[in-house]
């Protein structure tokens, strides 16, 4: 049965780049691996929210 489950993931980052340019970077340039493991199989990640926290 496909269920559907959100993980919030905390990313600490050094940068020169202003908070919000480094979360769209990271959001649309940053390579993630979530595996399956023997009772779960991952069938799609994706990234739904990315913001910054000053």
């Amino acid at each position: 049965m496909k269920k559907r489950l959100y993980l919030t993931i905390g990313v600490e980052i050094e940068t020169t780049l202003p908070l919000g340019d480094a979360a769209d970077e990271l959001q649309t340039e940053t390579d993630y691996t979530i595996g399956s493991t023997p009772n779960i199989k991952v069938l799609e990640t994706e990234i739904v929210d990315c913001y910054a926290i000053s």
